[in-house]
């Protein structure tokens, strides 16, 4: 269903069953899946492919020029999965080079900006919040209320970003951030259990937390001292694999380098 007051240019690939409301605009490129609903005033455009069953409210904008002002033109990509749910006045831009890329089963709240280049997983939320250029996102993140994400930065997997906060490091997974600037300050209890995570793994990763953020150790001690009095649970192998990769540092980390 297609409304009459929409714009769809008649090259845009629009699968069986999408519903196109009062008002938007699809551009030439556009693919989109099956089952799709934009509600009213949604521009999709650019190089964007939309998944199966996405769902995008009114005065969102999807896969427009990035604004990253370094960028010279050329072909750019914003890839969409399936059942996201992306409230009302979303940004999501295109990139500077290769692709914006969003998962599936995400939900963006009102208000939120994926930037340029952005790396979303799955199962993630976005409270209104400001997510910058090359930021990565792992599954199960929460990026609360108005918080704000630098360039660049990592968001670890289940873990969580409180409201207001001002994000300057990588996100450590299963852990919770606060404050402005943002530092670890637990974990993140409630979303582990009600994602399944094992106690032995609750476990692990609370001693993990003792020893990375309060013991006052060097990062490499604390790594070492995590590998060798943690059970090496996958959890924590996830964790020490992705505190190893930071090129930012982690979230607060209160010891010395």
């Amino acid at each position: 269903m297609v409304h009459p007051t929409a714009v769809v240019h008649p090259k845009a690939q629009i699968g069986e069953g999408c519903d196109i409301g009062p008002y938007c605009i699809v551009g030439e490129h556009v693919v989109m899946g099956p089952g799709c609903r934009l509600h009213s005033h949604v521009v999709v455009d650019g190089h964007t492919r939309l998944g199966r069953q996405n769902e995008i409210y009114p005065f969102t904008t999807v896969g427009l020029k990035t604004q990253d002002l370094k960028w010279k033109g050329g072909l750019t990509r914003t890839e969409i999965g399936d059942c996201n749910t992306i409230r009302e006045g979303v940004t999501i831009h295109s990139a500077n080079g290769e692709a914006t890329v969003i998962g599936s089963h995400n939900s963006i709240l009102g208000g939120s900006h994926i930037g340029h280049n952005v790396l979303m997983g799955d199962h993630i939320i976005v409270s209104m919040a400001g997510v910058a250029g090359h930021v990565v996102v792992e599954d199960h993140a929460v990026v609360g209320g108005m918080c704000a994400v630098h360039q660049f930065c990592r968001v670890g997997r289940l873990s969580m970003i409180a409201g207001c906060a001002k994000v300057v490091q990588d996100v450590p997974p299963y852990m919770l951030v606060d404050g402005n600037p943002a530092e670890t300050v637990t974990v993140n209890r409630i979303g582990m259990e009600r994602h399944g995570i094992t106690e032995e793994a609750q476990g692990a990763l609370r001693a993990v937390y003792k020893i990375m953020f309060r013991e006052g150790l060097t990062l490499a001690n604390a790594l070492s001292k995590i590998e060798r009095e943690v059970p090496p649970v996958p959890e924590v192998a996830h964790f020490l694999k992705f505190v190893q990769a930071s090129e930012r540092g982690i979230t607060k980390w209160k010891g010395e380098v």
